[in-house]
């Protein structure tokens, strides 16, 4: 029996969600560098992160289940990343420890979460379609949604407490949400896998 192809309109919808993430990506990785925020080195990371992974979803709609459960294995370690590039952001800013800039630090993240609820709202539909793959890039926009209130309310303390950790402890709270959602992904995958036995 052929696999079940996915919707038609998935496809579209994911390459948006691509073009959106990837020129987030742009502007929030510029106002990290300029502001020194740690969070935002983090979340712009994890927008380039899910443009690559909604550009691997689009080529793996018409594969098998088998394979998507696969791909969706690989984009399970993908998530990781971010939280690697954020040690080190983190471990940079312990050299340098002065507080970012609050009020492009909130913007930004109001932004990022404008963009996100955006990407979310246009995957929730099809989040239960074509498996480990739709879920993987539903959970990141859901997920980064959350990190984008959590980088808007470190950037209102420290406009009240100037302060890094405000930011750091963000960067680390986004480290945990990837992780989570990897093991959210990897349980979707070995589901797929049994399914397609």
């Amino acid at each position: 029996m052929p696999p079940t192809s996915p919707p038609a309109t998935l496809r579209p919808v994911v390459a948006r969600v691509a073009a959106l993430n990837l020129g987030y990506f742009g502007i929030e990785i510029a106002v990290a560098l300029a502001i020194g925020s740690v969070s935002l080195v983090m979340d712009s990371l994890d927008f380039l992160e899910d443009a690559a992974l909604n550009l691997l979803i689009v080529a793996g709609l018409g594969w098998s289940a088998r394979n998507r459960a696969r791909l969706g294995t690989g984009m399970a370690f993908l998530l990781l990343l971010p939280a690697l590039a954020g040690a080190y952001a983190a471990y940079e800013k312990v050299s340098d420890f002065t507080p970012p800039a609050p009020l492009p630090l909130a913007l930004t993240g109001l932004g990022a979460l404008a963009v996100n609820l955006t990407c979310a709202l246009m995957l929730a539909r099809h989040r239960t379609g074509s498996g480990s793959l739709t879920r993987a890039a539903y959970l990141s926009s859901r997920n980064d949604a959350f990190a984008n209130l959590a980088i808007i309310a470190a950037g209102l303390v420290t406009a009240v407490i100037p302060s890094p950790w405000p930011d750091l402890i963000v960067a680390a709270g986004i480290a945990v949400l990837n992780a989570d959602s990897a093991i959210d992904i990897l349980r979707a995958a070995a589901a797929e896998r049994r399914a397609a036995r």
